[in-house]
């Protein structure tokens, strides 16, 4: 660890840090007191597919809460469970924080998963699917069918489908195909003999992921129910057409997940461009790791497809229903129900950019040099974000632009604000990670676009991820040099930006801007630890100053003064951190955490965490700002950085404080103080590592947090101020 001059300033004012250790408390059982990373991340999934369940939310949301549901335990099989299987195959026998072992770690996997896919079908049969055909909605299957719809589909079929699926019959010619990744593929079984005299017996079907795999049927009769089918249904229903003279005795689908993880060696590669280009070809040819079977799977033909995958039973997962049901999100689209949706989402935007208020300061810039701007998405709209990069794109004064890009999506307005930006001659710079993954094409699109424009293109720091979000820009006023910033905790992704929390930082502090000046130094420069004045940034800075801040909270209990945490994240896995809280909270330190999906630590347990409690709250909009608010000093910082192992030694993060009182307030009023009031969105960590919603605890009050947020409310108990905020009575320099 590299400190900054920042951190040894600190550190005179900070009590040293403890050496760490497993053993935190005298009982043995304690030695390892953490919850599994993989269990916990099945246990949030969960907590998704509950909201499925949820008569609060509206029907065709709890739909799609469903196919999220879906789609995470793919990425999870894609990732998590790809590494796990290599470890195994490898012979490693490194234990993860909870002490089990690679082959253990699956094992447990494999019993929540196929719990969890019991309930999902469980789920959509028993639940959502009566309850849609309630509202005139039906997923017709095959045998109930009408005769006119079956003359449509079938027509359909004829027309749209048949040209473009390639029956490949299995024999010594023709030997079992390339699968790729997550493609849904149906085994046929066939009686007869072809035109060859061939009585392989047997073929393989890959439905086209072309064609739309929720298709709406015309209206008939009424016109008020609207039936819709599935792709893959139609593809069975008349796969006999694709194999004339011969009977159909078997249609089964199955789809196999694939081990989706990039490696790219950087050290040894001269462009990294090209060296993501190659490695995406390999995306859909990994190692398959799991295998999905539809209904009418037979023993043999389960073994058959273990063995042409070179998988275990314990990989096969029966699907009584349709096979991937991320798909049936495309049904909520077409419904064409909004009275089954969420209402619409109308963004306010600061009193200080509106309308008049905005007018008579004539652009962004002249409002940011009298105040900071905090916006809270999605409550607050990211369009002042953007309009900050229209205006410097367009603005003579501006010289230069720098901003970091993450995840930003296709035809991405920020992208064509720094491509017109280059294109009238300013310098910019854009700092562009290749390696977010599921997003690698997306961004060696956007990389190539903007060096076409002209801009300076680079790819951040070899062996580190750069995930910070700041936007830099530079302009001339009055004959000097003035900066403007923009740092968030998420993404500059304008779709992400309706559908995720999180807090935006608009400013023209100085100190703030020349930290984030020196921070892009570094992604595109050489050279040393750069000095930080407010920043704390990943890998130097960041897990130092939160072990520190920690630990001074644990000094002032040890001293009988109050101290006070409160933090909310995505993840908490990072051992360091979670036995400081452990050690906080054996001293009497007070410790809230809001975390939405993976908690490694183990809250409530006597004599160790009985001061911790940990909440995630699951509802209309993804819980992904990072917030961190220390008591002793009335210290809040905002990161795109959570607990994690990765965040704090293996990318460039950066966390920015909220300096403004008022800002300040209003930020640990909406991210920390109103989330613990919530009981209908909440679910509390129990020490035995399950998940209890909030609502069943005896006199809770119901209380969403994001419908209060949503209507501009916020209710806080008269005693909330006097749990959370107290004076400094241990000043932290």
């Amino acid at each position: 660890m590299i400190d900054s001059p920042a951190t040894k300033r600190n550190s005179e004012a900070l009590p040293a840090l403890p050496p760490t250790s497993d053993d935190l408390g005298p009982d043995r059982s304690l030695r390892r007191p953490f919850l599994n990373r993989e269990l916990s991340r099945l246990s949030f999934n969960a907590r998704v597919l509950a909201q499925a369940l949820d008569p609060r939310v509206p029907l065709l949301e709890r739909l799609k809460f469903l196919a999220i549901s879906s789609s995470n335990l793919d990425e999870f099989f894609e990732i998590r469970v790809s590494r796990l299987q290599q470890q195994v195959a490898y012979g490693v026998s490194a234990n993860s924080l909870d002490g089990l072992g690679p082959q253990e770690v699956l094992d447990r996997i494999a019993e929540e998963v196929q719990r969890l896919v019991a309930e999902q079908y469980r789920v959509l049969q028993q639940v959502l699917l009566p309850e849609l055909a309630r509202e005139g909605i039906v997923l017709v299957a095959p045998e109930h069918w009408s005769a006119a719809q079956t003359d449509w589909a079938q027509e359909y079929f004829r027309s749209n489908v048949l040209p473009i699926l390639t029956p490949i019959g299995l024999d010594p010619a023709h030997p079992f195909p390339n699968v790729q990744n997550k493609n849904l593929i149906l085994v046929v079984s066939l009686d007869g003999a072809d035109a060859f005299g061939r009585r392989s017996g047997i073929a393989i079907v890959q439905v086209p992921r072309v064609l739309p795999r929720v298709l709406r049927v015309p209206q008939v009769g009424d016109g008020k129910t609207r039936a819709l089918v599935l792709l893959s249904s139609m593809v069975q229903r008349f796969v006999g057409e694709l194999f004339p003279g011969m009977a159909v005795t078997g249609c089964v689908p199955f789809r196999i997940t694939r081990d989706s993880d990039l490696f790219v060696a950087e050290e040894e590669t001269d462009d990294l461009l090209e060296a993501m280009k190659g490695e995406l070809t390999r995306r859909n040819d990994g190692d398959a790791v799991r295998i999905e079977v539809g209904e009418g799977c037979t023993p043999e033909l389960a073994k058959f497809l273990l063995s042409e995958f070179e998988l275990d039973s314990v990989d096969l997962y029966r699907c009584p229903g349709p096979v991937n049901l991320h798909r049936l999100a495309a049904l909520a689209d077409l419904a064409e129900r909004p009275d089954l949706r969420w209402p619409p989402l109308v963004p306010r935007l600061p009193k200080a950019l509106q309308g008049k208020a905005l007018e008579s300061k004539g652009s962004i810039f002249n409002v940011l040099r009298q105040q900071s701007l905090v916006l809270h998405q999605p409550y607050d709209s990211a369009a002042p974000v953007i309009e900050m990069l229209r205006q410097a794109a367009s603005d003579p004064d501006v010289l230069a632009i720098k901003q970091t890009l993450y995840r930003t999506g296709p035809s991405s307005p920020f992208v064509k604000a720094l491509v017109q930006a280059a294109r009238a001659g300013k310098d910019v710079t854009a700092v562009v990670e290749l390696r977010a993954r599921f997003d690698e094409a997306d961004n060696i699109s956007l990389a190539t676009e903007l060096q076409d424009a002209g801009a300076n293109v680079v790819y951040g720091v070899v062996g580190h991820k750069t995930h910070a979000k700041m936007l830099l820009i530079v302009r001339r006023e009055a004959g000097k040099v003035r900066r403007y910033a923009h740092l968030g905790t998420g993404n500059y992704h304008p779709a992400t930006a309706r559908l995720y929390t999180d807090i935006s930082l608009l400013t023209a502090d100085e100190l703030l801007t020349e930290d984030v000046h020196q921070l892009f130094l570094t992604l595109t420069g050489l050279g040393s630890v750069r000095h930080l004045e407010r920043l704390l940034q990943s890998p130097f800075t960041m897990h130092i100053e939160i072990l520190r801040r920690i630990e001074h909270e644990t000094a002032l209990a040890k001293a009988g003064l109050r101290g006070r945490i409160v933090a909310k994240m995505n993840a908490l896995t990072e051992p360091g951190i979670i036995r400081a809280l452990y050690r906080a909270s054996q001293m009497g330190v007070q410790i809230d955490l809001i975390i939405r999906g993976i908690c490694c630590l183990v809250p409530g347990v006597p004599g160790l965490s009985e001061n911790v409690r940990v909440r995630s709250i699951v509802g209309r909009f993804l819980e992904h700002a990072r917030v961190w608010w220390f008591g002793a000093s009335d210290t809040l910082y905002c990161s795109s950085a959570d607990w994690m192992e990765r965040n704090l030694h293996r990318r460039v993060e950066a966390a920015f404080p909220i300096d403004d009182k008022e800002l300040r307030r209003r930020v640990r009023l909406e991210c920390l103080e109103a989330p613990l009031e919530d009981t209908l969105g909440s679910w509390l960590l129990q020490p035995d590592g399950s998940w209890r919603p909030a609502r069943d605890l005896p006199g809770a009050e119901p209380f969403s947090v994001q419908e209060a947020l949503l209507r501009g409310e916020i209710r806080t108990q008269d005693n909330q101020e006097e749990n959370l905020v107290f004076q400094d009575e241990l000043p932290l320099r």
